[in-house]
């Protein structure tokens, strides 16, 4: 922070900055169609580029988190007297963004450690005080405008340095001496009115770092209100509030996993493109494939991408990173009107694959073919015209029963085969649904576990049986035996078994079934391991109650997919 002198002076101003902000006027509500309005351009962007930078990159750490842990705070902090990033470019970055298909930027502009990247008049732990000098969020915001991207940026509640906000050190790391939430509050509003009034207008705000407990809903929706009395059109993510429980904000924001198909509430997805946020030496980069699929499975969600780069020391983004955003920007140039301002639906995800829509066209994402084709669960419209949008032919079959799609082998893509349906109705306003009409006997039912990843809705016993491998139900880290059970509502025949494990670690397994809760379970089907596609058949049983009864793992299962079948009646 500054000299003494300097911290009342500097406090003086951000009072003074906070009291220039008009009082909140009584608004009426905003409308539905107002907010549709306001988030318009980001619906219709789909993809977005995250960017954690700071003189962390020195450390070669995670941004924040690594403070007290890895690196010690003292240490820490004062990365940033040697932190002189002479290669950095806005010119470069954002053409790189440009050409990667990105249509938005969100740049760190404060993590959990408090560092600012903007030459802020409220503290001299920022950029414009190390031997960089430069004020890389007015390069950055600048650079957009001219090249046409959408400048955001991120700014966290939290501040593990600041001698005001009450948590120390890092995540455990005890109270502070005398600290004042009031000020420290202040203080962010100096701040953000800086970013917001002097670097805008700003695209959206994604906040972060509102989980600890000094922040809470009240101080969220005032700080929500506080921001869009700087700019009444700016977006603002959930996490501006307390526990992302979608009371404050205006989208969900899963993160390192692809959130769930709904048309209803706005989310986005945050995605690094290795593994580390902030820069890492010799991190492992994601194949194309997994990033294009993982693209094309928010879209196929009615979500966003929000893919992440960690530029290094030197102010660089490492030219593997670049070479893959490049690719997938190669990609976009020929498929993007299957991205672009699309709805997800009206087919819900699946393993097998997405759907997109726009106005009357289907596009259809197969990344997997299960046979010589695929079957869709039928719409109550008639399919005028198909095509491949990727390259080839396709023969399409439409009948009460469903949908039945063809593509030569040769012609399909590796990685993302995408079908052009055309309808003769509005794709956009068909009620979605379930990919395939021969679908788990599983999928939809309820689903309970004995025991959830950290408690996580994201990863609750629902999401194994939602019909999309892209979702998952997790365990803690170090379980060893666990179950997944489900209730098929009444008694059912079947006599096979899938499963998709996220990461092979269950060494032996037992699938059980009884048709009330005060019988014993019966077995049937024992193994050892299952893996990333594991299917079995066994002589027919019949149950209301299934489960998968993990016996041993070698750490906690994840299980993308727990299905059920009939073989005979598929």
């Amino acid at each position: 922070m500054k000299t003494p002198s300097g911290q009342i002076a500097a406090l003086g101003a951000l009072m003074a900055a906070a009291s220039l902000v008009p009082s909140a006027a009584v608004t009426p509500p905003e409308t539905p169609a107002q907010r549709d309005a306001r988030m318009a351009w980001w619906r219709d962007a789909r993809f977005g580029m995250f960017i954690h930078w700071g003189p962390v990159s020195l450390k070669g750490t995670e941004i924040g988190w690594s403070r007290s842990n890895e690196v010690p705070a003292a240490e820490y902090d004062n990365l940033y007297k040697r932190f002189d990033p002479e290669k950095f470019d806005a010119r470069k970055w954002v053409g790189i963004a440009k050409s990667a298909g990105v249509k938005y930027i969100v740049l760190v502009t404060k993590h959990h450690d408090g560092f600012t990247m903007w030459d802020s008049k409220l503290t001299d732990y920022s950029i414009t005080h190390t031997p960089f000098k430069r004020d890389v969020v007015r390069e950055l915001s600048d650079e957009c405008r001219r090249q046409g991207i959408r400048f955001c940026t991120y700014y966290s509640v939290l501040d593990w340095r600041h001698p005001d906000y009450p948590i120390g050190e890092a995540p455990g790391g005890g109270v502070k001496t005398n600290p004042d939430m009031d000020r420290y509050v202040a203080y962010m509003k100096g701040q953000l009115k800086e970013l917001v009034t002097g670097y805008g207008p700003l695209g959206l705000v994604w906040f972060d770092g509102e989980w600890e407990q000094p922040w809470n809903l009240e101080r969220g929706l005032d700080l929500e209100k506080y921001v869009r009395s700087l700019q009444p059109d700016i977006i603002i993510n959930d996490r501006v509030g307390h526990g992302r429980d979608g009371k404050a904000g205006d989208y969900a924001t899963p993160e390192q996993t692809i959130g769930r198909f709904n048309r209803d509430a706005p989310w986005e997805s945050c995605i690094t493109i290795c593994t580390q946020w902030a820069w890492k030496p010799n991190d492992t980069l994601k194949p194309l494939s997994e990033c294009i699929r993982t693209l094309a499975r928010c879209a196929g969600g009615d979500g966003n991408l929000l893919l992440n780069v960690g530029p290094t020391p030197l102010g660089e983004i490492e030219a593997p990173q670049v070479e893959r955003l490049n690719e997938v920007g190669t990609w976009l140039r020929k498929n993007g009107k299957a991205i672009y301002g699309t709805r997800g639906g009206p087919f819900m995800p699946s393993g097998d694959g997405v759907s997109t829509s726009k106005g009357k066209t289907v596009y259809v994402h197969v990344f997997r073919w299960p046979g010589d084709t695929i079957t869709l669960s039928p719409l109550p419209a008639k399919i005028t015209r198909s095509s491949v949008l990727t390259g080839g032919k396709c023969t399409v079959s439409q009948t009460d029963r469903g949908i039945e799609i063809s593509v030569d082998p040769g012609h399909r893509n590796d990685i993302d085969t995408i079908v052009a349906l055309e309808l003769d109705a509005n794709a956009e306003s068909l009620t979605p649904v379930r990919w395939s009409p021969a679908s788990s006997l599983a999928a939809g039912k309820k689903a309970t576990a004995s025991n959830v990843y950290q408690g996580e809705t994201a990863y609750a016993a629902s999401a194994a049986v939602d019909d999309d491998d892209a979702t998952r139900w997790a365990t803690d880290t170090g379980t060893k035996q666990c179950w997944l059970e489900v209730d098929l509502g009444r008694p059912t025949t079947f006599n096979e078994v899938g499963v998709s494990e996220w990461a092979p670690r269950i060494r032996r397994f037992e699938i059980e079934y009884r048709d009330t809760p005060d019988q014993p379970w019966r077995t049937a089907l024992a193994g050892t391991t299952m893996g990333e596609h594991f299917s079995a058949t066994f002589p027919e049983v019949t149950g209301r109650y299934v489960r998968l009864n993990i016996l041993e793992a070698s750490d906690g299962p994840t299980i993308n997919e727990f299905s059920l079948r009939n073989v005979a009646h598929r």
